[in-house]
């Protein structure tokens, strides 16, 4: 997606939606998607291709006209120092389930975006994906409090996700 092989990451969407074990993830009963929209920080990771290598990575969600929403993903190179970015579309992917989401960034192919534990006021989030392989913490600042990390990584364990395997993301860039 953002880093040199973004057709990698279609076929890491395609293959880890097929074939895995897949247990239903929870997901938030509610969502205010005009809340959701703005800025947000990566703060921890599961690592994977299309982010590897990058440090100050964010997410920028713009709710659009027709309902879907704008993804902006970007991020700086640790090695080069250039910002490398993606823009991609986000829908609702069950009216039932508000906290499922679908995201491209190479339509046709959609990828899940589930929405795991949000704050109240909408300061940090917990995304992971049903195959277990993608999971993100983000927050509205660039740090986050360690005990809320924590909680949110104790809560995406027991979801069955590798936890011990997520990468702090380094915020240290002037923005």
């Amino acid at each position: 997606m953002l880093k040199k092989y973004p057709q990698l990451f279609i076929l890491l969407l395609m293959f880890g939606a097929c074939g895995k074990n897949e247990r239903p993830l929870d997901t938030v009963n509610q969502l205010d998607v005009e809340k959701y929209m703005g800025k947000w920080y990566e703060i921890e990771r599961l690592p994977n291709t299309f982010e590897e290598g990058l440090k100050c990575v964010t997410a920028e969600y713009t709710l659009l006209e027709d309902g879907k929403i704008e993804v902006l993903n970007s991020g700086i190179d640790e090695e080069s120092g250039e910002r490398q970015s993606s823009t991609g579309i986000a829908k609702s992917a069950n009216e039932d389930a508000p906290g499922e989401l679908k995201v491209s960034f190479f339509r046709p192919f959609y990828g899940d975006y589930f929405i795991m534990d949000l704050d109240k006021n909408y300061q940090y989030v917990l995304v992971g994906a049903p195959s277990r392989e993608f999971l993100w913490v983000l927050s509205r600042t660039p740090q986050l409090d360690q005990t809320i990390v924590s909680a949110l990584k104790k809560k995406a364990e027991s979801a069955g996700f590798p936890v011990g395997q997520m990468k702090v993301v380094a915020q240290d860039c002037n923005r």
